[in-house]
């Protein structure tokens, strides 16, 4: 279990840039990794020409990835009880993306303090690409 010393209240916002700059061969490693080598995400041949995007994009679960990864660096490794969400944009090629994380509560369960997360990951314009929640232990 990863510890973190960091206390939490609610309404405390922590946001970090997750990526700068997504490149196509960030894209096709996270398809090596996942086994996910749809050619929407590796073909711009196929993405452009047969399915009609501009471009080939990432994965949904590589900006899920990336903002859980934001959300370990800031509670701990191992805290994370409970992470979810929905992809509501595409991230495309040169994309960087930053991640909010605002605490929304503070509990105590079976003698463990939790603390909830609201999360949206946006883009360099503004675009939340992934938004969902979060739940971790935490210190108090």
């Amino acid at each position: 279990m990863g510890s973190s010393s960091r206390s939490f209240d609610v309404g405390d916002v922590h946001s970090a840039v997750v990526v700068e700059g997504l490149t196509r061969t960030q894209i096709v490693q996270y398809a090596g990794a996942s086994g996910d080598f749809n050619p929407i995400h590796t073909d711009e041949v196929f993405a452009t020409q047969v399915a009609g995007y501009p471009s080939v994009f990432a994965h949904g679960m590589l900006t899920m990835g990336m903002t859980g990864r934001m959300l370990t660096d800031l509670v701990g490794d191992g805290r994370l009880t409970r992470f979810g969400g929905r992809f509501t944009s595409q991230v495309w090629p040169g994309d960087t993306l930053t991640t909010t994380a605002t605490v929304t509560g503070l509990d105590e369960r079976d003698g463990e303090h939790l603390a909830t997360f609201e999360v949206a990951t946006a883009n360099q314009d503004g675009v939340v690409v992934f938004s969902g929640s979060a739940e971790a232990r935490v210190d108090r």
